[in-house]
């Protein structure tokens, strides 16, 4: 009754995923019982029961299972889903998601397994998990093992941790690491002790301490990344109790854009399609945009021999892939080709990279301005998008009334002076935080919380935010009303400024508000009334930033990605105070997380939402890998630093030793030919994808020289040279 699983292939906007989602209606349509699920009578060789079917549907268990490659990408599909298939129970995931819900569901199978301790698992988010490790490891990194040549303590815990998520995302034994980085990397020093040997750092983690941060991590019921995907492929997938559930589960398994899946996915979809599943998987051969970040797109596609194979030729309409877009790479792979190129694709040529900036920001505003075209039909996309950059541009663009969106922008959480605030706010209510607070992030903090929605009067005319509490009378109330003490600081009625009549009113109105408010909190401290400081800042958010309005876009993210990340911090803290037998005090932690956050530790994004019904007006700020990782399409397209030579490597750092967990080329030593080689695929993937996402014009930005001064020499000058280029006495004529 139903066909075979169906593999189908394409490049970018070939419609893949529209092809996905018509096979899997049309499969509901033939008479797919969800209901029941089940696609057959039969369960693993047994005949199941109606009575235990209605009982399967009625745990409301779903039976098809649906992967996307992110979270962004899982609620995009999801919707389409639901409007192609309002009545269906579809179960959408992400495949570190899928293997996070497994092993915390089958928890109990993993704590008889491997005689764990019961208890219900916690997952670590990143910057715990760096914290945690760094404190497992700290009498080796003490000893030296990352001062050896000036090696950065930070990178090297994030080294050997990453090293821990690439062996568990493509099934290999940790106990294995030390055999195939000492393939890998034959021209290291060789000691059969050491896991990592790098000659030019001279930097070596002992695999003994890996072991011992995957045990306590076992031991302490925490999971990470790397553990989870660990004990699923190892322990939880092998299990016979676990596959009778996984059969019972799903009986249709539907994948997008799996190029960007880690390998040990392939093991999941074989076995479901061993014992009766029936599959639809995309793929894009020009993807691969995780690849070197865990993702093994050549080992999963193995998979299309076990389907009917579908290549979509449709090329995307209105777009310049389909026109331009083979002579562009061919011009790329070869300098010498004498071509021009059209109108539609212009370049943006000066001397310095700051006049780079204004110019493309002018272009685009005199663009936006004329109605040729709409913010949220701009993008401007780099192979590195560094603070510079992206603060200039949102600045010029927001001065003339083009707001901007920063597409994942993962920036330190202290860069934003709002969650500076909010942490100096904390060594205020909790004692024996003094010497995390000096007049200068006082001063800050008052200018912070002083903040005031005002209206000018006008009909129909939008709020705006405005400080009472100005740089200048935040520097006096910081020298003049602030008392500094280790273990007490606090603040002092305004009224101990002798001349306090200069603040005016609305300054000191603001600073006796705030005044009171800490006051309050930490009475309510003392008496022990507040469970924990994640409350401290959500009564802080709500009194003093949120005023019930629509935060910008910027603010609200890293308010959302601090209240997480606190959350996660305190959580785990509550579990190692159960398990420990040591008594640290609560403000010792409060320190440390204050600590973490301003030693510049890059936190995980906030969980993604969207406005449903509403298009942000915005123009889309982002680096290669964010923007590919986000699978839209603009009518235009700038490409920023063009002439840089990190097109190369698409802007996004592959993992440390990434290369060596490929299946096709497993522990296999990677040379100059095989990095310049993946290097020009890669660039070639690039172009291909970009131009197939880009609608109607293509700006390349080029400066001659750097950020650090230096020319640039990319591999995308070819192409600059020969695109029509923008003047600046045209600037107004666009």
């Amino acid at each position: 009754m139903f066909s075979e699983s169906i593999w189908i292939s394409g490049s970018s906007r070939s419609g893949k995923t529209a092809r996905l989602i018509e096979q899997f209606c049309h499969w509901s349509e033939l008479g797919f019982d969800l209901a029941n699920t089940a696609l057959t009578d039969t369960l693993g060789g047994q005949r199941v029961s109606f009575r235990k079917r209605r009982l399967i549907a009625k745990q409301g268990v779903p039976a098809v299972l649906m992967f996307a490659a992110n979270g962004d990408n899982r609620i995009e599909l999801t919707d389409r889903i639901n409007i192609a298939k309002p009545n269906l129970a579809v179960q959408t995931t992400t495949p570190l998601a899928f293997f996070e819900n497994e092993v915390t569901l089958f928890w109990p199978l993993l704590i008889q397994q491997l005689n764990l301790p019961a208890q219900f698992p916690l997952r670590l988010r990143p910057e715990a998990e760096q914290e945690f490790a760094t404190q497992l490891w700290r009498s080796e990194l003490d000893q030296g093992i990352a001062v050896k040549m000036g090696v950065n303590e930070y990178r090297l815990v994030r080294r050997a941790l990453d090293l821990l998520l690439l062996a568990g995302l493509s099934g290999t034994p940790i106990e294995d690491l030390p055999q195939i980085l000492e393939q890998g990397f034959p021209n290291e020093q060789e000691n059969d002790d050491l896991l990592i040997t790098n000659t030019q750092s001279s930097v070596t983690i002992p695999l003994e301490m890996l072991l011992r941060w995957r045990d306590w991590c076992w031991q302490k019921g925490l999971l990470t990344y790397g553990i989870i995907s660990e004990l699923y492929w190892r322990y939880l997938l092998p299990n016979q109790t676990y596959q009778q559930h996984l059969m019972r589960r799903y009986r249709l398994v539907l994948a997008d854009d799996v190029d960007d899946y880690p390998a040990i996915v392939k093991g999941v979809f074989e076995f479901l399609l061993t014992h009766g599943a029936i599959g639809a998987f995309t793929f894009n051969p020009e993807g691969k945009v995780r690849l070197g970040l865990g993702a093994d797109p050549d080992y999963l596609a193995q998979l299309a021999s076990r389907c009917r194979v579908e290549r979509l030729i449709n090329q995307p309409e209105a777009s310049l892939g389909n026109t331009w877009g083979m002579t562009l790479v061919e011009a790329v792979s070869d300098p010498m080709l004498m071509f021009n190129l059209p109108d539609e694709i212009k370049s943006i040529q000066t001397t310095s990279r700051s006049q780079l900036l204004r110019q493309t920001a002018e272009v685009i505003i005199d663009a936006v301005n004329s109605g040729k075209v709409k913010p949220q039909e701009v993008a401007v996309i780099a192979p590195g998008l560094d603070a510079i950059a992206r603060y200039t541009l949102i600045e010029i663009l927001s001065s003339k009334g083009v707001d901007v969106e920063s597409l994942n922008d993962q920036r330190a959480l202290a860069s934003s002076p709002i969650i500076r605030g909010l942490l100096t706010l904390l060594a205020l209510v909790y004692p024996g935080l003094g010497r995390l607070v000096d007049k200068n992030a006082i001063a800050e903090m008052l200018i912070v919380l002083s903040a005031r929605q005002v209206y000018s009067g006008e009909p129909n005319s939008q709020s705006k935010i405005e400080h009472w509490i100005d740089p200048v009378r935040a520097g006096l109330l910081a020298d003049y009303c602030y008392q500094p003490d280790i273990e007490l600081p606090k603040l002092l009625p305004v009224k101990t400024f002798v001349r306090w009549d200069r603040l005016g009113y609305r300054a000191t109105q603001a600073y006796e508000e705030i005044l009171q408010w800490v006051t309050e909190q930490r009475s309510q401290e003392e008496q022990h009334l507040i469970p924990n400081p994640v409350y401290v800042l959500d009564r802080a958010i709500q009194r003093f930033l949120w005023h019930g309005s629509y935060l910008p876009y910027d603010q609200l993210s890293a308010l959302r990605e601090l209240i997480e990340t606190a959350q996660q911090y305190w959580e785990v803290d509550a579990r190692m105070r159960k398990i420990a037998s040591n008594n640290t005090l609560p403000n010792t932690t409060i320190g440390r997380f204050i600590q973490l956050l301003r030693s510049g530790t890059i936190t995980a994004n906030p969980y993604p939402v969207r406005l449903f019904g509403i298009t942000k007006q915005a123009v889309t700020l982002a680096n290669i890998f964010q923007y590919r990782s986000s699978r839209r399409f603009h009518k235009w397209q700038f490409w920023l630093d063009a002439g840089s030579p990190l097109w190369l490597s698409g802007g996004a750092a592959n993992l440390y030793g990434a290369q060596l967990f490929l299946q096709n080329r497993f522990a296999q030593p990677w040379t100059t030919e095989d990095e310049n080689r993946e290097g020009e695929e890669r660039l070639q993937r690039i172009l291909k994808d970009l131009l197939n996402r880009t609608g109607e014009q293509l700006y390349l930005c080029h400066s001659d020289l750097a950020v650090n001064g230096q020319e640039q020499n990319g591999p995308l000058l070819t192409l600059i040279n020969a695109a029509v280029p923008v003047l600046n006495a045209n600037l107004a004529n666009l």
